[in-house]
């Protein structure tokens, strides 16, 4: 069985009651809104993913204001050739402020738009589940870093087990 682990960073900017999403483009041309955010490269520090992706995926200078919090999400899949495999996802989620920059979309990227959006309307949005949990970091602050949304944890392993 194939294992994966991605790790990535994702920011939270909410001004004037309104957040900054950017609209994810699946494999299958489906279209959902995110965080801005996306995957670290070796040996590049998360903060630093987070600004260079809000800029790569909206136009925006940022600069991390919190750790909000981290999110781990695990999926299986079973593709044609090759075979069974286990995904594993790191989500590191900031708080930002944006420092400059003019919005415009991503060129050639995992996006194809990026526009604020009222925190009213988000509820009804086509969103991926990070844009929820997400805001339930940005409002909640749990002391743990992990979000009532997130996938329950696994049980702990017994001694020696």
């Amino acid at each position: 069985m194939k294992q994966e682990l991605r790790v990535a960073a994702y920011a939270v900017c909410v001004r004037d009651d309104e957040i900054l999403l950017a609209r994810w483009v699946a494999g299958d041309g489906s279209r959902l809104w995110t965080l801005p955010g996306g995957g670290m490269d070796h040996g590049e520090e998360p903060a630093r993913t987070m600004v260079r992706e809000v800029e790569e995926e909206t136009g925006y200078a940022a600069e991390p204001v919190a750790l909000l919090g981290i999110d781990s999400v695990r999926r299986s899949w079973l593709r044609r050739f090759a075979g069974p495999g286990d995904f594993q996802g790191l989500r590191i989620v900031y708080e930002a402020r944006i420092t400059g920059g003019e919005l415009r979309p991503e060129t050639g990227g995992s996006t194809d738009l990026a526009a604020w959006h009222p925190l009213s309307a988000v509820p009804d949005l086509p969103r991926v589940e990070l844009v929820d949990i997400g805001l339930d970091l940005w409002r909640e602050r749990p002391p743990t870093g992990r979000s009532r949304l997130s996938a329950p944890l696994a049980p702990a392993l017994p001694p020696n087990g």
